[in-house]
């Protein structure tokens, strides 16, 4: 599993959105399971506050499912995009780190399109 961004990686076959909403030319898979909540994306949008953010999607998303379950639905193979380019605070890195602590799974960036 890797993280990437649409700009980058919004046509590879492996590619997964786990966003609310996608880019018009995206027609790949989606997974909203992922996706923060209007509520917490508004307020970060308001505020710029990513540690208020982080705290609201752990508690409000990631909390209440299984990553066990969240990985065998996307596939070792899946590569979780979002809109954000690698240098910048985005919801797939700490869904990355998640992963991480629950299941051991180290998910690496892809920012080449590769």
């Amino acid at each position: 599993m890797k993280t990437s961004y649409f700009a980058i990686n919004g046509q590879h076959p492996d590619a997964v959105a786990i966003c609310a909403t996608v880019p018009n030319f995206y027609k790949g898979k989606r997974y909203k399971k992922l996706a923060p909540t209007w509520g917490i994306f508004k307020e970060w949008k308001e505020s710029g506050n990513d540690t208020r953010y982080t705290e609201r999607y752990i508690k409000e998303v990631l909390d209440k499912l299984d990553s066990a379950e969240v990985y065998a639905d996307l596939g070792e193979d899946a590569i979780l995009i979002c809109y954000e380019s690698s240098e910048k605070f985005c919801h797939r890195h700490i869904v990355a780190k998640w992963l991480k602590d629950e299941l051991g799974i180290d998910i690496q960036e892809v920012s080449n399109g590769k």
